[in-house]
């Protein structure tokens, strides 16, 4: 026997099985009960929410011989007669390719000829706003004036495109998209039934990329298991199938956009196009990620039942959440918001993305209220470093100026312990790399100097990077990196550079003491 597809071998046929509408099954079933049975019926919704399957239960109950609480009973020979398609009562008409006219005077004349068997003749009529105005015109006057035995069901979702005229004549039922949970709670069911093995953050994650709609969950599920079949289904399984990032590639992402490292940001977009990514996932999901660190920066509450994810990444979202404001975050995330509009139907959909990078690097090319604050935030930091502007006569004759480097270097220390040495030598290959999240890219950019009484002085490049590195947590796991690393405790202090002050302020480098200290990106 042929296979099934599992959205069409598990689609619900009788109204307890349908997930997610609850209101709208409740209310047609009410109707059914009570014979307060309507001549026209507008189901409106985005895709695979359950339009046409409420629409072709509805045709059973109506028709059925021994109905059970307004459900068909899918035993009598009605009801396997419309399961099957072979009844002559229910007649379905893909109006997307069957919108003219024509289309409408047939069944403006068959109308006309009673059920053969069952009460009502329903006529479901999927994707309706495809009808041409003519026809539209022609099925008006049989939409408003029906036989008492004809039911219209028209689906569409578009509900925008139809004439009011149309929508006047019509019981109009909005199907929502189907929450995550409920999702989810299908899809284990059906895998239950089915023998399918799954990681919990895999099914997670096909319930989410389904966008609310079932039956797409279903064919990602069906997809996902037909490529890794008799194996079980892994959360990287479905990332690779499905095209899509983890939350640790946009957590870099971010590291690069708040460091405004445009060419880092740009390798890994590089990276996710080599590797066969959606892009168009690719923003979507980057977006929920900047949505989920707004609540975590906003929200004092408990917030993991709201944005659903591991305790780790929360960890890692409170950690990125520290280093920005929420102005910015808000801005980050209109202009993803406004590149997932633009980039459905774009040919060059890299370039978008890259040109959407540089605006959230590049505030300046922006001139609305929330780029103007990380315009100032950004200058702040500038300052804090020692770049300032040249105030000169005319705005062509402002320019950027960066304290340069003394011609003679301070005189060393005249001291300094083997420690401080051995920390300073070994800070960028071995103790950077023990830190993570944004602390990690905090000190990735810091310089390394010595004080005469035999402290590492670290001096980080803003004041927002000084006050978090100097919470008790994270200045615990800097000094545990340093002391495990060197075998010794050296005493550390943090500072930044200040307005009016140059590097070479801080005594010397210590990679000038007869060593070198590598610094790296990685």
């Amino acid at each position: 026997m042929a296979y099934t597809a599992l959205y069409r071998k598990w689609r619900p046929d009788e109204f307890s099985s349908v997930k997610g509408q609850d209101t709208i099954v409740t209310t047609i079933k009410n109707q059914i009960i009570s014979d307060r049975i309507g001549h026209a019926y507008l189901f409106c919704g985005t895709r695979g929410t359950g339009k046409t399957t409420i629409a072709k239960i509805f045709a059973k109950a109506v028709n059925c011989e021994h109905p059970v609480d307004g459900s068909p009973c899918n035993e009598c020979p009605t009801c396997k007669a419309i399961a099957s398609g072979a009844s002559m009562n229910v007649i379905e008409i893909d109006a997307a390719s069957n919108n003219g006219v024509d289309t409408a005077r047939e069944i403006k004349d068959e109308v006309q000829y009673s059920p053969t068997e069952g009460k009502y003749k329903v006529y479901i009529i999927d994707e309706v706003h495809m009808l041409t105005k003519e026809a539209f015109n022609a099925l008006l006057k049989t939409l408003e004036e029906p036989p008492s035995y004809v039911i219209f069901i028209l689906a569409t979702t578009e509900v925008h495109k139809i004439p009011v005229t149309i929508l006047s004549r019509c019981q109009r039922y909005d199907f929502k998209r189907i929450s995550v949970d409920t999702i989810t709670s299908r899809l284990y069911e059906l895998m239950e039934a089915e023998g399918i093995e799954a990681e919990d953050n895999a099914v997670k994650y096909i319930a989410k990329a389904a966008d609310g709609g079932m039956r797409d969950a279903l064919s990602l599920l069906d997809q996902c298991v037909s490529f890794y079949y008799g194996k079980k289904l892994t959360y990287d399984n479905v990332l690779e199938l499905l095209g899509a990032l983890d939350t640790e590639f946009f957590s870099e992402l971010l590291r690069k956009v708040v460091l405004n490292d445009v060419s880092s940001a740009f390798k890994l977009i590089e990276d996710a196009v080599f590797n066969g990514r959606d892009l168009t996932q690719l923003v979507i999901d980057f977006t929920w990620y900047l949505r989920n660190l707004l609540l975590v920066k906003t929200s004092d509450e408990d917030i993991t039942d709201i944005i659903d994810v591991s305790s780790d990444n929360l960890e890692r979202l409170k950690d990125e959440a520290d280093f920005l404001d929420q102005e910015t975050i808000m801005r980050y995330i209109r202009i993803f918001s406004e590149l997932a509009n633009d980039i459905k139907y774009a040919s060059q959909k890299r370039v978008l993305i890259e040109m959407a990078i540089i605006k959230l690097c590049k505030p300046s090319m922006e001139t609305d209220i929330d780029s103007m604050l990380d315009r100032i935030r950004q200058l702040e930091e500038k300052i804090e470093k020692g770049v300032f502007v040249n105030e000169s006569n005319t705005p062509e004759e402002k320019e950027q100026t960066v304290y340069e480097k003394p011609d003679k270097e301070p005189e060393l220390p005249k001291a300094l312990s083997d420690d401080v040495k051995k920390a300073a030598e070994r800070w960028m290959p071995d103790i950077v790399s023990k830190l993570s999240g944004m602390l990690k890219a905090v000190y990735q950019g810091a310089k390394i100097t010595a004080r005469d009484d035999d402290k590492l002085l670290i001096v980080v490049g803003s004041e927002i990077a000084e006050r978090r590195a100097k919470v008790q947590q994270n200045f615990e796991a800097l000094t545990e990196a340093i002391d495990s690393t060197v075998g010794a405790h050296v005493e550390v202090e943090i500072t930044h550079l200040q307005s009016n002050q140059r590097f070479s302020d801080f005594y010397v480098d210590l990679s000038k003491i007869n060593f070198e200290v590598e610094y790296s990106d990685n």
